[in-house]
């Protein structure tokens, strides 16, 4: 394992195995601890200065909710997603995503569509720089302000419950590919298509950018 870890702040009102558990499921998240890495308890209790006690407990956690693997004698390890993982997180977001941009497209407010505006220019600067993590924090505000202009609170949770499988995509996604080209002319359609309050045709744009990145994503299984 090669991340150096950070001392956690211990605060009163969570488990301590809670606490190891978000930090390291973010660490997951940001890919700080990458895919086929091994999670070694001693190492990971020395680092944030706790025990083995809570580690372990926040690797069970992992295990459950399929962010880490256990191999038999060998120990944990951070799981990668599957042909089968990826292919139905794209099969999701394609729905949800183009319900959300029809919904917004609607509902946003001038405040709301000026800030989306200012995401979209982030990601066009990142992109100039190829800073790919901001890209990625860009693509992942993008999208977040266009579920929350939906205005419907039901979309908005299921979308929350999916948020880490998406987020784990993403990473994997733009370190895999280099069609940020692509991504960037998307964006700018489906928020055009918002800007001018059309729903059809923002729907129809988000559809069609998951499509695409599904065909490509298809084709690199393959290979």
């Amino acid at each position: 394992m090669n991340v150096n870890f950070d001392k956690l702040e211990i605060r009163n009102y969570k488990p301590l195995g809670e606490v190891v558990f978000e930090y390291l499921r973010n660490a997951i998240l940001a890919g700080e601890l990458k895919p086929g890495e091994r999670l070694m308890e001693v190492t990971i209790a020395d680092q944030l200065g706790v025990s083995r006690t809570p580690v372990r407990e926040a690797i069970r956690k992992l295990e459950k909710e399929s962010f880490v693997i256990m191999i038999p004698r060998k120990g944990a390890y951070v799981a990668d997603l599957t042909k089968k993982d990826i292919m139905e997180v794209l099969e999701i977001r394609k729905e949800l995503e183009g319900f959300a941009a029809y919904l917004a497209a609607e509902r946003m407010t001038l405040s709301e569509k000026e800030a989306l505006g200012k995401v979209v220019e982030h990601f066009n600067e990142s992109l100039l720089s190829m800073d790919k993590k901001s890209m990625i924090e860009s693509d992942n505000e993008f999208h977040s302000l266009i579920f929350e202009g939906t205005k419907n609170q039901r979309l908005i949770n299921i979308i929350y419950d999916l948020h880490d499988q998406f987020q784990r995509f993403r990473l994997i996604y733009f370190n895999e590919f280099n069609n940020f080209k692509e991504i960037q002319a998307s964006h700018n359609r489906i928020f055009d298509a918002i800007i001018r309050q059309d729903g059809a045709v923002a729907r129809q744009e988000s559809e069609s950018h998951v499509e695409s990145i599904k065909t490509l994503v298809n084709k690199w299984i393959a290979e």
